[in-house]
């Protein structure tokens, strides 16, 4: 009896040839075709007018749950090349959104402006702003803040002794250096928080 008549034959046969049909028809999927149909960013809505009803739209962080409009100092909104928008809370979770969207290249990232006088802070574009980079203050999503200013000389004397002024790459890039530290943190408040709340 040859090989492939035995293992059709038996139900391990069966399932190994049925696995290895599927695996061929799956093959010539490419990896970003995959993830568009089936990644964790599908949920991104096209918007051609992103700054129109901006908290109606995108109201919380699709990351971490936050409210937006409470922090508009240092949320982000992300337009990517095909008119995806993704509203987040923070630099900490725009890097999420970049990581998520790798095949997708951002159009334009704008922050909130953490120099503004307004209640509620203007969008700026982030390429234009000065990221203030301070070890000392408590961010949103991480232990070092990381707030964007569309005004250099507002960002200069926002600083602490210890705080970095950078650019968007290099925030982004600080960001992601400490995501892992910054994780790890927020999951434990959040399992205090929950465990607090259940015992009420």
């Amino acid at each position: 009896m040859k090989r492939r008549d035995f293992l059709l034959t038996t139900s391990t046969g069966i399932a190994f040839v049925a696995a290895s049909q599927a695996a061929q028809a799956e093959a010539p999927m490419m990896p970003w075709d995959w993830t568009d149909a089936n990644g964790l960013a599908r949920f991104l809505k096209v918007d051609t007018a992103p700054l129109e009803n901006e908290f109606e739209k995108y109201p919380r962080c699709p990351y971490c749950g936050m409210m937006r409009k409470m922090f508009s100092h240092s949320r982000h909104l992300i337009v990517y090349e095909d008119d995806a928008v993704d509203g987040t809370c923070s630099l900490h979770c725009a890097a999420i959104s970049l990581s998520l969207n790798m095949d997708r290249g951002p159009k334009m990232i704008y922050a909130g402006d953490a120099g503004s006088d307004a209640e509620v802070k203007p969008l700026a574009d982030s390429a234009a702003m000065t990221y203030v980079i301070d070890p000392d203050k408590m961010g949103t999503m991480t232990a070092a803040s990381k707030f964007a200013y569309a005004d250099k000389a507002k960002a200069e004397a926002a600083a602490g002794p210890n705080a970095q002024l950078v650019g968007f790459d290099d925030a982004l890039v600080l960001a992601y250096g400490e995501m892992a530290k910054d994780t790890i943190a927020i999951r434990k408040r959040r399992a205090e928080r929950r465990a607090k709340a259940a015992g009420q």
